[in-house]
């Protein structure tokens, strides 16, 4: 699964004035709780390595919102690493709120422009607001055809971010009266189709945190006494020292609003019919001390690997008696699925590839140099897997290139006598538009042997495997992920490895990436067909 790009992570935290002193204040005081938001932002940098920022509010300054963003890890905007510029940052930077986040792009340029939060100022108080957000809205071309169609709006960045910006400013501004923040956000998340969790600060003091009515993106938070966080992943909280009963999932469709004068309170903002959670968060995309929904991520990737090892005793292909049978894990996420697998099936699993942590992402170049980079990546350990049968664990297979050069590696390099791929999830055969960067079918390497179904078949599979260099290879059944994650099917969004979407303008956008297929048209160009085929109609 290194070939697939990181989604994006959302951060809040808020210290009400006049109600006690938290006990996770720093040593600094409520009015600068902000001081906790990089650390925040750190436990969740595993869904975005591009940029990373953040926005605070102080009342007391005359930049009520300030906002520090750009390109680089968390570590590297804020100068974690530099006692003396990182507290000269924190001081400048000091609120008793604050919002953050941490991106991967899937869409727009890798520059600080693109970094969120993005901030909107205005003389009036009440329109002078910063947001951030994780996820992507599949309509955004025929929002942007919307925004542009009077032709008095002029975007400068090719991101649904902007047009979410414009989509809230031109609600408060076409308002005659004060508007409620929640009603702002019903009005603009009526016209929204696609996935997002938001956190949004204005500066008169109030923020709003935000899930999609499908749930497709997750947010935690918590709310002890004058403090409220909230994040993407439980572990963020969890780290700030809440205890684990405290942390909730927001429900779907529905906003907290924190605000000075009245506190807390949740509100629902969008029709909610039931949940379409995006399976990858537990199996990928979050960090493995997470809870998501009431769902351990660590316990829902054990039990992917014991359905693999269930279905390694039905096939029967690889002696398990045998001494020199291993199971090692890709690193790292897929460590607890090898882990239970091999207890089920009482053979040792062994720490037969090392990850190089500083070699780079493998997608910054393509071609030959992206076989370079995914050589660099891993180093098998000949001590393991010299003259083994290799049971290799992976997450998934999106486009083959790391799977290709490491399997090679693994022969040459480790000296494997035998590598059997076990893979803990189905063919990835539809692209994703809600934030994951697999847009286009011609990127995946499933259509090809799977088709646009993802019929299992032995011989297909045995063929990629072939392809790659395997001796055999398999994938979990599409039905093994509600069974692993213990949710209903029909509330997780499978639609990669199923081609069924939970929102009108992805099956849109689906039909038109079918057409698409093998004329080489990029994700964007997508996007802009939606636009085009809706005005038709």
């Amino acid at each position: 699964m290194s070939e697939l790009h990181h989604e994006c992570g959302v951060a809040a935290i808020y210290h009400l004035s006049g109600r006690g002193r938290s006990p996770m204040c720093t040593d600094e005081g409520p009015r600068q709780i902000s001081r906790l938001l990089p650390r925040m932002l750190l436990d969740i940098q595993n869904r975005g390595q591009l940029a990373a920022g953040m926005s605070t509010y102080d009342p007391d300054r005359a930049k009520l919102l300030h906002t520090r963003k750009d390109v680089g890890t968390v570590t590297e905007v804020f100068r974690l690493n530099h006692r003396a510029k990182c507290e000269s940052l924190m001081r400048g930077l000091a609120g008793r709120a604050a919002i953050g986040h941490v991106r991967y792009a899937t869409c727009g340029q890798d520059d600080r422009s693109y970094a969120q939060p993005f901030q909107r100022d205005h003389i009036h108080k009440r329109k002078w607001f910063s947001f951030c957000f994780n996820g992507q809205l599949a309509n955004y071309g025929v929002l942007k055809e919307r925004l542009l169609a009077d032709g008095d709006h002029h975007l400068t960045l090719d991101t649904d971010t902007e047009i979410i910006l414009h989509e809230i400013g031109r609600v408060l501004s076409h308002s005659t009266e004060r508007i409620e923040w929640i009603d702002v956000l019903r009005q603009v998340a009526a016209d929204f189709d696609g996935a997002y969790s938001l956190a949004l600060l204005t500066a008169e003091g109030e923020m709003i945190v935000a899930r999609d009515p499908l749930g497709i993106k997750p947010m935690c938070y918590v709310q002890e006494g004058p403090l409220f966080a909230a994040a993407s992943e439980s572990v963020a909280l969890l780290n700030l020292g809440f205890e684990t009963d405290q942390i909730k999932s927001l429900p779907p469709g529905h906003a907290i609003i924190v605000s000075p004068e009245s506190g807390f309170r949740m509100e629902q903002f969008a029709p909610v019919d039931k949940p379409a959670h995006c399976f990858f968060e537990w199996i990928y995309f979050a960090n493995v001390a997470s809870t998501l929904d009431d769902r351990s991520v660590y316990l829902s990737r054990t039990r992917l690997g014991e359905e693999l090892a269930r279905g390694e005793r039905e096939l029967g292909r690889v002696p398990l008696d045998d001494p020199d049978t291993i199971i090692v894990p890709v690193p790292d996420t897929s460590k607890a699925a090898a882990d239970a697998m091999a207890y089920e099936l009482s053979i040792p699993c062994r720490e037969g590839l090392i990850r190089n942590r500083y070699a780079g992402r493998t997608f910054i170049e393509g071609g030959r140099a992206r076989k370079v980079k995914a050589a660099t990546k891993y180093t098998p350990l000949r001590e393991v897997m010299e003259g083994k049968r290799i049971i290799l664990v992976e997450d998934s297979i999106v486009r083959s290139t790391t799977m290709n050069v490491l399997l090679d590696r693994i022969r040459e390099v480790g000296g494997a006598k035998e590598i059997h791929v076990r893979v803990a999830c189905p063919p990835i055969v539809a692209p994703c538009f809600y934030g994951i960067d697999m847009s286009t079918i011609d990127q995946l390497i499933g259509p090809k042997y799977f088709g646009t179904e993802g019929e299992l078949t032995d011989e297909a599979q045995q063929r990629l495997a072939d392809d790659l260099g395997a001796d055999s290879l398999r994938y979990l059944p599409v039905e093994a992920l509600a069974r692993a994650i213990e949710l209903p099917a029909d509330h997780l969004c499978r639609a990669c490895v199923t081609g069924k979407y939970p929102t009108t303008c992805g099956q849109h956008l689906y039909q038109i990436a079918l057409d698409n297929r093998g004329n080489k048209i990029d994700s964007g160009r997508t996007y802009e067909q939606l636009a085009a085929a809706l005005s038709e109609q």
